[in-house]
């Protein structure tokens, strides 16, 4: 029998995994075994993004996983993202119903604004769309029933607020960058004072993002960053658990109450991302591990520069 995740249930009752599958990066081929991988090891939570030009691939791995009876369509948690081009006005109701044609479903659990920041179609040129006028797009989805939630990603709290304000329905999730070396405390705090859950990104310190290209071609310049992997505090409390340091730093985040994607395409790793359950970090733990007080963000997204709505602004000063 595999053990199954815990749940975090959204402000609207929906039950959303603590842990999921995440598949930036994976292609077609590695995320097809992936998800199949991960489903047969536990996992009900896949989170994708019209970005990572994977959705056809899982739709097909989840249409054949359901047809094998390995699992049901509503024992699953499908999250995928709108990117910057589909949240521009009138495009977001044609997007999500070409993710979901892709993913061969009726509808996904968690839709998510993959930025705040909206852009023409090929990125060259900046969208004057204030998020209101996102959200409303958003609530308009949620409404016709072709997401059982919504959210966003990578928006600051006063664009959540905006968001809120709006008076229609709440934002149900927040993924962000969190990891031990940029802990969002902030964020989270204002996150559950809303009753916002919150989806860490990046929670191993993202050793992978270098690889990372742009769908206009750009080609990210990362700034370096110490491995959290190799962070002293984690790797004394791994030896201590029996556990891994990947191990621990993802149960650093479930045990802050939040919930993990971790991204891999080999099986024993997928494997070893889930096997979480027999251990906790406590809240002394925490402290410790938070003891080096290093908050650095890896993932600065510059095409947002210079956008009405770029949420890092105020960090790039």
């Amino acid at each position: 029998m595999t053990a199954s995740s815990p749940f975090i249930t959204l402000s609207n009752g929906v039950k959303m995994p603590a842990v999921g599958l995440g598949t930036w990066q994976s292609s077609p081929e590695e995320v097809m075994a992936a998800v199949k991988a991960a489903v047969k090891a536990g996992y009900r939570l896949i989170d994708t993004a019209a970005l990572y030009f994977n959705e056809e691939a899982i739709g097909t791995a989840i249409k054949e996983l359901i047809d094998e009876k390995v699992v049901t369509r509503e024992e699953l948690f499908i999250t995928t993202k709108a990117w910057s081009n589909e949240i521009a006005p009138g495009k977001l109701e044609p997007a999500l119903r070409n993710s979901l044609k892709k993913l061969q479903l009726e509808y996904v659990d968690l839709y998510l604004a993959h930025m705040p920041a909206a852009v023409n179609e090929d990125m060259s040129e900046a969208v004057n769309s204030p998020v209101e006028d996102v959200w409303r797009q958003f609530d308009g989805v949620y409404k016709a029933g072709l997401a059982k939630a919504v959210g966003v990603s990578n928006w600051n709290n006063e664009q959540i607020s905006r968001a809120l304000s709006t008076g229609l329905t709440p934002v149900h999730n927040s993924q962000v960058e969190l990891h031990l070396y940029f802990p969002q405390h902030e964020h989270v705090d204002f996150c559950k004072a809303h009753n916002i859950t919150v989806t860490s990104f990046g929670t191993l310190g993202s050793p992978g993002r270098v690889n990372f290209t742009l769908p206009n071609g750009h080609k990210p310049e990362w700034a370096p960053a110490p491995s959290e992997l190799q962070d002293p505090n984690v790797l004394a409390i791994a030896k201590e658990k029996k556990k891994t340091p990947a191990q621990v730093l993802l149960r650093y985040a479930m045990d802050r109450g939040l919930a993990i994607i971790p991204k891999s395409v080999h099986e024993n790793r997928i494997k070893e991302n889930f096997e979480l359950f027999d251990f906790t970090i406590s809240q002394e733990e925490i402290a410790k591990l938070e003891k080096s007080k290093i908050s650095q963000r890896l993932f600065l997204q510059d095409f947002m520069i210079g956008h009405p709505e770029d949420p890092f602004a105020d960090e790039r000063k």
